[in-house]
């Protein structure tokens, strides 16, 4: 059985860094309203060129310095993360990875699912641990009007049964409520996936950003998701299973499994925020909400020893102290410049 380590490094209010989530390329082929909006991510959108993106092996330079300091858990995103070519391969480079006590690391991907069919089991023999595909709606219509491409939904849905057919034992969804366009869908969402072993999590509409439109107004409350579900479906509270878990967890009364809820914003969980995140072109951001990123590229390219690395990584944590959905409130009636999801990851 795997221990949790402690982190070697704390930030400004005693958080340590065990998540680090790395956006392996700024690309995708969908266009969702609240992330990539079509009006601003156009066809003349000019993205990241090759030579910016992190090489699979810096990105491993990066994940092994973060592990030195209590990194334990390891998310790709995106962008769409199965977009980046031989994506299989840098799974396996990262699976070879071990922490100072031997342990292999847990790895992840948050993907949108259009590729997942094809790539599930070559994900899942190189060593990805955990799957979580993002779906907004069960209803075609709608999720092609969220996706903006008109993707249809049922080659999501195949690409989830693919990988529960590869042996993914952990595979969550991810459905972000917008009220007035799926939120009207969240009981249906729930029972789709009630025992079957896949865990859904509702995701209050986030402000990350400044080109997805956020209004407080189209906000739906994760309580609100609750109750929703609740009538229908009795739940009771789950303890969290770790220290630092982003959702609030429910299970169904009737034992057909559990959902979830992050609620950034009528709950802020700052004070336990163990997350750092890398983008594709190798800037380091310690908030999903920052601004600005501190550049590892420089000297993952500059001849920097892998001991300077993890020196520059636990200086950057060490002087953290980013708690912006707690200070939300005050914050949104003046936006400030933000980093885009589709840049840093989700």
């Amino acid at each position: 059985m795997t221990v949790e380590r402690l982190p070697s490094v704390h930030d400004q209010r005693g958080r340590g860094l065990r998540d680090l989530r790395i956006s392996v390329t700024d690309r995708c082929n969908f266009r969702c309203v609240y992330c990539m909006p079509k009006e601003i991510f156009g066809r003349d959108f000019a993205f990241l060129p090759k030579e910016m993106l992190l090489t699979f092996e810096e990105i491993v330079r990066v994940a092994r310095a973060g592990m030195a300091h209590g990194v334990h858990k390891l998310r790709l995103t995106g962008g769409e993360p199965l977009l980046r070519r031989d994506i299989e391969e840098l799974v396996r480079m990262l699976a070879a990875l071990r922490t100072p006590e031997g342990d292999k690391p847990d790895i992840a991907v948050t993907t949108n699912g259009s590729a997942l069919a094809h790539k599930a089991g070559a994900l899942r023999e190189a060593g990805l641990d955990r799957v979580t595909v993002s779906l907004d709606s069960l209803d075609d219509a709608t999720f092609r009007a969220m996706n903006d491409v008109d993707f249809p939904l049922d080659r999501v849905l195949a690409g989830i049964e693919a990988a529960r057919d590869a042996g993914f034992e952990t595979i969550k969804i991810n459905t972000v409520v917008k009220r007035g366009l799926n939120d009207d869908d969240v009981v249906a969402i729930a029972e789709r996936f009630k025992g079957t072993g896949v865990t859904v999590r509702f995701i209050e509409f986030m402000d990350v950003g400044t080109t997805n439109g956020w209004n407080l107004e189209q906000v739906v409350p994760s309580a609100e998701v609750i109750e929703r579900i609740g009538a229908v479906h009795p739940l009771e509270p789950v303890p969290p299973a770790y220290s630092g878990e982003t959702a609030t967890r429910w299970r169904y009364r009737d034992g057909d499994g559990e959902i979830g809820a992050i609620s950034s914003v009528t709950a802020p969980f700052c004070g336990a925020c163990t997350r750092a995140r890398l983008s594709a072109d190798g800037k380091l951001f310690t908030c999903l909400f920052a601004a600005r990123g501190h550049d590892l590229r420089k000297l993952l390219r500059g001849g920097s020893t892998d001991a300077e690395l993890e020196a520059a990584l636990a200086e950057i944590w060490s002087g953290r102290s980013d708690n912006y959905s707690e200070v939300r409130s005050a914050e949104t009636a003046h936006p400030r410049e933000r980093i885009e999801m589709s840049y840093i990851g989700g």
